[in-house]
């Protein structure tokens, strides 16, 4: 961060309320660059083809030349190619993604370093998603916390449909002026926000919502739940409530946790109706309210078999027993997770099933290691032995497709397993430390 935007900082932590209306000076040509560096190497191509690899070739020139057209007001963002990835491997329900230009993308970069160092002073607590230093276990851990200490007895569990796809544009640019009056950084938002999508050869041009896949879309989403749900919740739902509540939000997934259902069930009505404000809409099969007391120490039951779960994050949570009898939060990757995972393993098996082995391995030990980094959190082991058991079966079925002369047999693909052995599941995270 430049020491012109540290000053932001500082000055957004010392006056909650105040507009910045000298903003745009701090988008110069090593802002642009520090925005360069930060897009990934194999970063998809817009509708120019254009790859990182070629625009650096000139990037000083290619770099003054674009703050040139900042500075006078030519910048155009050029339109977003949209691509259709599936949700999950054996659905037919694909996620538009949207894919800019190199040269878009830096700008989108630098925007968002100007605008985190006001929001990130702004956000609360409670939000974990996209933001530097916040991870996914962050959220579980507090949602760990709240449910624990907190005697938490009924759990919200929303979800919002297409979020991004239905944020209004002209709320939340209404939203970003209360801290933002620089008219030419609001115009460069603008400009990525109202532009056309390449939907293979068919141009449309959107009035709401903002790209799913965009470098600036996870932040100016945050900002939007920010004023919508963040500090309605804090300064307006919960003053009123005579019990205890939690709001836990991770970018467009979040719980809210309370001890009376009365008030939970009178909160969601009211969620719905503001949600609605701002032109979206709760998932009406995935909202619910679940009974989710921590059991008492005589309590008999067992925990997920008897008692309420919820899923939050690609995990299902429940109430287990632990290893002195205690009642503990439990967090076990949820069935859907799982199979996801499996699918595309599979997926990746045949379609490189002719590979050499050893370079199979590698790769499949590299996801193996990456779903352990994701799920691997107290009390889940048993769930990742599964997934590694899985795995496992997955690969000796497609390497016995090869056509080989001599089949394979469990017996040798034992022997090259134990010579060159997958990762062994561990627990990568302590959720729970208390």
């Amino acid at each position: 961060m430049s020491p012109g935007l540290s000053k932001v900082v500082e000055r957004a932590k010392r006056e909650p309320e105040a507009r910045f209306d000298s903003l745009a000076h701090h988008l110069d040509e090593a802002a642009l660059k520090r925005a360069f560096a930060r897009i990934r190497r194999d970063a998809a191509v817009g509708v120019d083809g254009m790859t990182k690899e070629e625009y650096a070739k000139h990037l000083d020139e290619n770099i003054r030349d674009l703050h040139q057209r900042m500075r006078t007001q030519q910048y155009r963002h050029q339109p977003i190619r949209r691509v259709h990835i599936p949700k999950g491997p054996g659905t037919r329900e694909t996620r538009p993604i949207g894919i800019s230009t190199i040269e878009d993308k830096i700008v989108q970069g630098a925007l968002r370093e100007v605008l985190e160092a006001i929001y990130e002073q702004d956000f609360l607590p409670c939000s974990f998603g996209f933001r530097p230093g916040r991870s996914v276990h962050d959220a579980l851990g507090a949602l760990d916390r709240m449910l624990f200490r907190e005697r938490i007895e009924w759990v919200l569990e929303a979800d919002i449909r297409s979020f991004f796809d239905s944020i209004v544009r002209k709320k939340l640019m209404e939203l970003l002026q209360l801290r933002v009056a620089d008219g030419s950084l609001l115009r460069l938002v603008g400009k990525c926000l109202h532009v056309g999508v390449l939907d293979g050869e068919e141009f449309t041009k959107p009035e709401d919502g903002t790209a799913q896949g965009s470098i600036i879309s996870p932040l100016l989403g945050n900002v939007y739940l920010h004023h919508v749900l963040d500090l309605w919740f804090e300064r307006e739902v919960h003053p009123r409530l005579r019990g205890h509540a939690r709001l836990i939000r991770y970018a467009d997934d979040f719980v809210i946790g309370f001890t009376r259902k009365e008030e939970a069930e009178r909160v969601l009505v009211e969620l719905k109706e503001r949600m609605e404000a701002f032109g979206l809409t709760l998932h009406p099969d995935k909202t619910r309210i679940i009974p989710f007391a921590r059991p008492s120490r005589t309590d008999k039951g067992t925990g997920a078999s008897t008692l309420g779960t919820f899923d939050f994050l690609g995990f299902t949570l429940h109430w287990r027993r632990s290893r002195v009898g205690s009642w503990v939060l439990g967090m076990k990757t949820r069935k859907a997770s799982s199979r996801k995972t499996l699918l595309r393993v599979g997926e990746w098996c045949r379609r490189h099933r002719h590979r050499p082995r050893a370079e199979q391995h590698a790769a499949l030990s590299r996801k193996l290691r990456g779903h352990y980094e994701h799920f691997g959190v107290n009390g889940n082991i048993r769930c990742l032995k599964q997934v590694m058991y899985r795995v496992k079966c997955l690969w000796y079925k497609w390497l016995r497709r090869r056509g080989q002369r001599k089949p394979l047999r469990w017996e040798r693909f034992n022997a090259y397993l134990a010579q060159f052995p997958f990762p062994a599941p561990r627990i990568c995270k302590q959720i729970w430390a208390r």
